[in-house]
């Protein structure tokens, strides 16, 4: 399942994904939370899951990790993104400076985006590094409506020097390596966006559940791709799984 409009908006829960996941779990059922926030550290994920009554179990696969899986050890990498992915990258053993030549610069979430790091990103690039995205979604669900995403980021740097960014959530292949590599080739993707959500599990072959507590509402119907059902929330979803 995705996070942001599916789990939660924000700092707030949506109302009934707690018991969603527990009846889930108690049901035998895997689940991963696949998000496409690389900003948050994936311990800090599973401490707010668990602040809403979710227990991650190690479920937590961010786009960051995707996007590290693409990075060799040693490579040096200009990270402009957050905390997450930078963790992820050096866990990877790659280098992550903010400044100077780089063998690739790496585009996530980041609340602090500025000025002088998009300046250090261009010239990176322009002096020969690849652009490598954690994703592009252009914006988030938050409790206060809608924010830029890692994809607005992205496109003020793709702007900035004509780079074709290589991608790495969803709905492209490195996320869907890694969720088969957990947990095979059957399962229902949950989310909220369909050209993120959507896409992602048409690429996996899985089945898809739209929810309508996030970024897509019922006058927004129809979508593409067509979902194979829609449930006004997790909990609604997850209820008719199991029956």
């Amino acid at each position: 399942m995705d996070l942001d409009g599916v789990v939660w908006r924000g700092d707030e829960g949506v109302p009934g994904a707690a018991e969603a996941v527990g009846l889930l779990q108690d049901a035998g059922e895997r689940v991963l939370f696949v998000t496409n926030n690389s900003g948050r550290r994936v311990l800090d994920t599973e401490e707010k899951l668990a602040g809403l009554g979710i227990d991650a179990r190690g479920g937590v696969i961010t786009s960051g990790r995707a996007a590290a899986r693409l990075v060799a050890p040693g490579e040096r990498v200009l990270g402009m993104c957050g905390p997450g992915c930078r963790e992820e990258m050096e866990a990877r053993g790659a280098e992550v400076v903010s400044t100077g030549p780089a063998d690739t610069v790496v585009v996530g979430f980041h609340e602090d985006f500025d000025y002088w790091g998009l300046t250090a990103a261009m010239k990176a690039v322009l002096g020969g590094a690849r652009v490598l995205a954690t994703n592009d979604d252009v914006t988030f669900p938050a409790h206060d409506g809608l924010r830029p995403g890692a994809g607005s980021l992205l496109a003020a740097l793709v702007a900035a020097t004509g780079a074709t960014p290589e991608k790495a959530g969803k709905p492209y292949g490195p996320m869907c390596d890694l969720v088969r590599e957990l947990a095979g080739d059957d399962g229902t993707m949950v989310g909220d966006r369909p050209d993120t959500d959507g896409r992602f599990a048409r690429a996996l072959g899985w089945r898809w559940s739209l929810v309508l507590s996030g970024l897509v509402g019922p006058d927004d119907l129809p979508v593409d791709p067509e979902p194979d059902s829609v449930h006004v929330d997790l909990l609604a979803a997850v209820r008719e799984h199991l029956e």
